[in-house]
């Protein structure tokens, strides 16, 4: 069965709701500083950091997009965009989804992914396994 991931905006998010193109840019930025991390370290990180290459299909278009793997150690991740009914206001959401053939190497990535987002974000994140990460400022 496919595992979901959720980084919720709430009160406190820097941003309310997050379209696909932004999130492919704030994908696009991970790598990036990766790249930037690589060159200091004299290593080529950034293949290793950033496995995938971001595709679309014809039926996910403003929905989802995923994430295909380079080399066989990754295979893809799905990664969406929702909202859902929170009492009287709708709550957006990134959902990031591991396929049922999805390879531990991409579930690591996609928590990595979920965290990086979530911090940047300032958002609320439920992992894989069930856990909650609260990354928006609280009282």
């Amino acid at each position: 069965m496919a595992q979901s991931a959720y980084i919720k905006f709430v009160t406190g998010s820097q941003v309310s709701a997050l379209t696909l193109d932004e999130l492919k840019e704030k994908l696009l930025h991970y790598r990036d500083q990766l790249s930037l991390t690589a060159k200091q370290l004299g290593w080529e990180y950034d293949e290793a950091g950033f496995p995938y290459t971001i595709e679309t299909k014809p039926e996910g278009e403003g929905k989802w997009f995923y994430l295909k793997g380079i080399n066989p150690l990754y295979k893809y991740i799905v990664i969406g965009v929702g909202s859902e009914k929170n009492q009287e206001e709708d709550r957006h959401y990134v959902q990031v989804v591991l396929p049922d053939d999805a390879t531990h190497g991409d579930k690591s990535k996609g928590n990595e992914f979920c965290k990086y987002l979530g911090k940047l974000l300032k958002a609320e994140l439920h992992l894989f396994n069930g856990r909650i990460m609260y990354f928006n400022p609280r009282k």
